[in-house]
């Protein structure tokens, strides 16, 4: 059987669950939607590869699946099972650990597994007979994330109109320490935006985020194997976190942050019912001020101790440092490169390095930036724009004889025009010179040809002829008549009149010939 071959972004955010964030099998494997069994022979074989972490991130991803698949990893030894219902039955006896059972464990078989595969061996038995362990949350261990189903509102001040919004909430396992926001949707930017103003109320990160398996957060709901989505993953890497997502229609998973919203909704959103708000600033204001409150109301059930004083006696030394920066949201789009070696976003197109005309690249686009990405590694970084049907274009990423592979371009474009007629000559001549990028009028004059090859020449000719008269310098008026087949209908009255972009020539019969 051939060896399965992870993409690379699978296969290195594992090794840096692995071994950045000294992650147990188990959990890397439920973060990455992947079966243990493939974290295990992910890790022996970047070992076995002679590679760490620093070694790693100085590969692009070809040379990584070199290293990792040149050769076929050989396979362990069988070791003794344990056997889960002896660890079962001892682990109920007071002050019985699995740490302990397992030292018996080996005492007996000191050729047995290790500690983390002799307790997924038992989980694993666990979940067969449809048992549960009591969760124990440790101090800067997880922070728990979901949306409330009952929703706050504010008024529109311009309409009237009631609008609904989204109530964020996020507990830490340990303190149940919570943080509430009011969002307009539960759309990607949101999430994200949510996610980050948390962990800057927490003033640090817990080592992993539990969400629920919301769209956002995943792009494939699974209970064993979710897919988390990518910018989400990398809001991860960035604050140096693992995500867990909770296992669809599995309480437990996440019963801290379900008691959180409720307790939400009870000490905030019912507070709010009788007072009205004209904006989502304003309805977070008060819920701000709801929230803490929340966080310093005594709990009952601990003896008076509020979260507030748990989370400052415990959990907020526990948490991991905030990163010197918050994370920016970023959107992923697969591309491939055209031939002018430039990849379209929202209408405008960026450069990448010229060899890799014809390649698949990812873009990674924030707000301000446009960054592209080749097997891994970032090729290309330019200024986000919203000027649509323009160009961004890094000088060096032409190469050393573009002017000559353009200029041949140009003149075989030329030549094409010619051969259709004396308007569509002119207006390609005025296509190929209005930008000092040959690139940039390449891509229209390609768009001229490209209506040559779905009409006729002479339809193509009346529109370029009408198009010259409105001093077009584009192939897009051209387009448009041939669509809406104005080229096939009289001139109105008020567009005979000269124009000064018409050719002046014998042999140049005027748009009027063809209209008798």
């Amino acid at each position: 059987m051939a060896t399965r071959r992870l993409p690379m972004n699978r296969t290195r955010e594992i090794l840096r669950l692995r071994w950045t964030q000294r992650e147990s099998v188990r959990r890397t494997a439920k973060a990455v939607g992947l079966s243990r069994s493939v974290v295990s022979k992910v890790t022996s074989r970047a070992t076995a590869a002679g590679l760490d972490w620093a070694a790693l991130e100085a590969l692009d991803d070809g040379e990584l699946e070199q290293r990792l698949y040149g050769e076929r990893s050989t396979l362990g030894e069988q070791k003794p099972e344990p056997d889960p219902q002896w660890i079962h039955r001892e682990y109920k006896r007071v002050g019985v650990t699995l740490e302990l059972l397992h030292l018996e464990y080996l005492q007996q078989h000191p050729d047995g597994y290790g500690y983390t595969t002799f307790c997924e061996r038992y989980r694993s038995w666990l979940k067969r007979r449809g048992l549960s362990m009591r969760q124990n949350h440790r101090a800067g261990d997880k922070g728990f994330v979901d949306y409330s189903g009952k929703k706050p509102t504010y008024i529109e001040r311009e309409t009237g109109e009631v609008i609904e919004a989204e109530l964020f909430v996020v507990a830490l396992g340990a303190s149940s320490m919570t943080y509430a926001e009011a969002t307009a949707s539960q759309e990607l930017m949101s999430w994200v935006g949510s996610n980050v103003r948390a962990l800057g109320y927490f003033g640090g990160v817990p080592r992993a985020l539990v969400p629920d398996q919301l769209k956002s957060a995943v792009t494939r709901a699974d209970p064993f194997e979710p897919g988390i989505q990518r910018t989400y993953e990398e809001l991860g890497r960035h604050y140096n976190t693992v995500i867990f997502p909770a296992r669809p229609g599995k309480a437990r998973d996440k019963a801290k942050v379900e008691v959180a919203v409720q307790v939400a909704q009870r000490w905030i959103l019912a507070r709010l019912r009788n007072e009205t708000f004209f904006s989502l600033g304003e309805l977070n204001a008060r819920i701000r001020e709801l929230l803490e409150e929340l966080n310093d109301r005594p709990m009952k059930k601990l003896g008076g101790v509020s979260r507030r004083e748990l989370f400052e006696r415990y959990e907020r030394d526990a948490l991991q440092p905030l990163p010197e920066q918050p994370f920016e949201a970023a959107t992923w789009e697969k591309k491939t490169a055209n031939v002018d070696y430039h990849v379209e976003f929202l209408k405008h197109w960026y450069s990448v390095p010229y060899w890799m005309r014809h390649e698949e690249v990812w873009l990674r686009v924030t707000e301000k930036t446009v960054e592209i990405f080749h097997r891994g590694k970032r090729v290309g970084a330019h200024a986000r724009s919203n000027v649509p049907y323009r160009h961004t274009t890094d000088p060096s990423h032409r190469p050393p004889d573009h002017r000559a592979w353009a200029e041949a371009d140009h003149a075989a474009l030329a030549a094409w025009a010619n051969t259709v007629g004396p308007a569509t000559a002119l207006l390609m001549q005025r296509i190929l010179s209005r930008s000092p990028f040959p690139e940039q009028a390449w891509r229209s004059g390609r768009g001229l040809k490209r209506m040559g090859e779905k009409y006729d020449n002479q339809r193509v000719e009346i529109a370029a002829a009408r198009a010259l008269r409105f001093g077009a310098n584009s192939y897009k008026p051209v387009e448009r008549m041939l669509k809406l087949g104005l080229d096939q209908q009289p001139l109105a009255e008020d567009e005979r009149g000269e124009d000064s972009g018409t050719v002046e020539h014998e042999n140049v019969r005027g748009p009027e010939y063809y209209l008798h």
